[in-house]
């Protein structure tokens, strides 16, 4: 990716223009060439949510014309963390590690690569992301975000065709692909700086100790969780950015997470 795009994204994430700060680059627009995709689901009344986690609310406290004559409308909203497309801090299966407002942005965004596993999902819901899948997937670039595909999105907002199963406050029967311990051991070996999966979790459904979750979180790796669309995304060459909310104390967070892909021909 070109200096210039990079020190563009790094500006844009403090809302500062490239342009302002930096006025001998050109002031072109800093992404032409990249196409944007939003890799993120939206939260409403359809959102999925962890089995113990609670669903998210939308309440209009106001909405219509004042009596000063102006348009206003106002919502509260409740969620749970780890509800919808998330991210996951250290602190969520690691003792004395990063919460969500501890996290260094610089590790929020780097060079995507995109892992495909949809041909073994089809065939084993529950499939298990494997060494091997991380070996065929060659070198990474630096301070790489690891990106599985599964296509399970496909299914949401189902929630018993994506979970496996749809009853509240029950976890002993969900069914969807993760990643196994020894992939997540290698992937902390080629220095990721975060992990993401279009699946409810990155320890698969019938998981009941969440080893790779355990695994990653000590080594400060993030998750991603509830992704999509990354069918839109090549095995290399997009970059991603994931933002959290910034909860102080946070184990994890509602994140938007979307990707720059370079365009055809740029």
């Amino acid at each position: 990716m070109p200096r210039f795009l990079l020190i563009s994204i790094s500006l844009s994430l403090f809302g500062l223009s490239a342009c302002e700060q930096r006025p001998s680059l050109s002031p072109t627009d800093p992404f032409e060439g990249y196409a944007w995709v939003d890799l993120s689901h939206s939260y409403d009344a359809e959102t999925i949510f962890w089995p113990t986690g609670k669903p998210f609310e939308h309440i209009q406290t106001a909405w219509g014309e004042t009596e000063g004559g102006y348009f206003y409308s106002s919502f509260d909203f409740f969620v749970s963390e780890h509800a919808g497309t998330h991210l996951d801090s250290p602190i969520h299966f690691s003792a004395g590690k990063q919460t969500v407002d501890q996290l260094a942005i610089s590790r929020l965004a780097g060079p995507a690569v995109v892992i495909d596993v949809t041909s073994a999902v089809a065939t084993d819901p529950d499939y298990l992301v494997s060494v091997d899948d991380i070996e065929s997937a060659g070198e990474f670039p630096d301070g790489a975000i690891v990106l599985v595909r599964t296509d399970w999105s496909s299914r949401w907002p189902d929630t018993k065709a994506y979970l496996g199963d749809d009853r509240p406050g029950r976890t002993d029967d969900l069914h969807f692909a993760g990643i196994a311990p020894e992939a997540a051991r290698l992937l902390a070996e080629r220095g990721v700086t975060a992990v993401g999966i279009d699946t409810a979790s990155i320890d698969h459904g019938p998981s009941t100790d969440f080893q790779t979750h355990q695994i990653l979180a000590e080594l400060e790796i993030v998750g991603l969780e509830n992704l999509t669309n990354l069918a839109a995304l090549p095995e290399r060459g997009a970059y991603v950015i994931a933002l959290p909310m910034k909860i102080g104390g946070g184990s994890g967070a509602p994140c938007r997470v979307v990707a720059l892909v370079p365009r055809a021909g740029a």
